[in-house]
C-alpha cells in the first residue's frame, strides 16, 4: 500500500503492508498542482518515492504497491481528481489508484465511525462530510473565488495588510505593525510589502506571519482578535453547514478538526472555536486526532481494498 498526503506546506508518503504496518516514510515539498501543474505535482511525490526506494532497497523503477491511496490538496473538484488519477497511474507505482482531497484523509484520520465531518485549517480552508447513509457535504474550495476566508496563507496576508494600513493611518493602530517589520527584520510594515513584491522576500514566507498573528492577538490587540474571532467564526459555519446537509445538525457527529493552524491548539483560537461550535453546533463533538491525515489515506487505502488494519 502506497499512501500519499500532499499538502500545500508538505507532502507526506509512506509504504506499508496489506495489513497496516508501515515499512518506510517520507516527506517532501509542498504539492500544488493549481499553482505548479499535475505533473509538477506528482515529481513532489515521485521525490519521495525515489526516498521510500533508497530506504527499503528497492530497485530504482517499476511497481511498488498493489494500491495508492492519494489525498491530496488540489484535488477539489472532480476534474482535478480524474486528471491526478491519470498522472499517479501513469507513473507504475501501483496496480490501482485512488484520489481525493486531504480532507477526507483528516476525516479518516480522526473519526471513530465511518461518517463525520473534518475541517480543515492550513494554508488554506476546506471542509467535507460523510453522513451515515453515505450522502457527501463538500465545497469548491477554490479561495476567495468560491467564498473561503482563511487559513495559514489568508492570516498571514490578512496580518500584513493590517500592519500596513496601520503604520500609514489607513487602519486602527495595530502591535501588528511592529511585530511584522520585526519579524522580517526590517523597519516598517511596509518594507516588507515591498521586499515580497520585488522578490527580495520570498512570497511563500507570508505564512510566517499566521502564528505571528495568534501572539499578538494572544497579548491582546483588538485588530488581531477580530481576525481570531473571525477565523473561529469561519471554521464553525463551514462544519454547521455540512452538518445541515447531511440532516447531522441535531445528531451527536465528530468534527475532526485538521492543518497546521488548528493542529497548534493555540488557546485564543481555540477557545473561540469551541465557544462558537457550543452555541451552533452543539450536538457536535470535536476532536483533533493524534493521528495525521497520512494515517487516514493509508486507512481509507486499507477500506477500497476491503483489509483490516492489524498492527495498530
Amino acid at each position: 500500500m502506497l499512501a500519499v498526503d500532499g499538502g500545500n506546506s508538505k507532502t507526506d508518503v509512506l509504504l506499508a503492508t496489506e495489513t497496516g504496518q508501515v515499512l518506510a516514510t517520507a516527506r517532501v515539498g509542498p504539492f500544488t498542482p493549481q499553482a505548479s501543474g499535475v505533473a509538477t505535482a506528482v515529481d513532489v511525490v515521485a521525490e519521495a518515492v525515489g526516498q521510500l526506494r533508497t530506504a527499503l532497497d528497492l530497485p530504482a523503477a517499476g511497481p511498488l504497491a498493489r494500491h495508492l491511496s492519494a489525498f491530496v490538496a488540489g484535488a477539489d473538484l472532480p476534474q482535478e481528481e480524474e486528471a491526478l488519477a491519470e498522472a499517479f497511474t501513469a507513473r507504475g507505482w501501483a496496480e490501482s489508484v485512488e484520489v481525493g482531497n486531504d480532507s477526507f484523509a483528516l476525516l479518516r484520520a480522526g473519526a471513530s465511525r465511518p461518517w463525520g465531518v473534518a475541517v480543515v485549517c492550513g494554508a488554506g480552508i476546506n471542509c467535507v462530510g460523510i453522513g451515515p447513509d453515505g450522502r457527501r457535504a463538500r465545497y469548491p474550495a477554490l479561495g476567495e473565488l468560491t467564498g473561503d476566508w482563511g487559513g495559514g496563507s489568508g492570516l498571514g496576508r490578512t496580518a500584513l495588510w493590517s500592519a500596513v494600513r496601520g503604520e500609514d493611518g489607513r487602519g486602527p493602530r495595530t502591535a501588528l505593525t511592529e511585530a511584522v517589520a520585526a519579524h522580517f527584520a526590517v523597519a516598517t510594515a511596509l518594507d516588507v510589502a515591498l521586499g515580497i513584491h520585488l522578490g527580495a522576500i520570498p512570497e511563500e514566507r507570508i505564512h510566517e506571519l499566521s502564528p505571528l498573528l495568534l501572539r499578538v492577538a494572544t497579548q491582546g490587540d483588538a485588530t488581531a482578535l477580530g481576525f481570531v474571532e473571525r477565523q473561529a467564526s469561519e471554521i464553525v459555519v463551514w462544519a454547521k453547514v455540512a452538518l445541515e446537509r447531511l440532516d447531522l445538525l441535531g445528531r451527536e457527529t465528530e468534527v475532526v478538526l485538521g492543518g497546521g493552524v488548528l493542529r497548534a491548539a493555540e488557546p485564543v483560537l481555540m477557545d473561540r472555536v469551541h465557544a462558537l461550535a457550543a452555541a451552533q453546533i452543539p450536538a457536535a463533538r470535536l476532536v483533533v486526532p493524534a493521528q495525521r491525515p497520512i494515517h487516514g489515506a493509508l486507512l481509507l487505502g486499507l477500506d477500497r481494498l476491503g483489509l483490516a488494519v492489524t498492527d495498530g
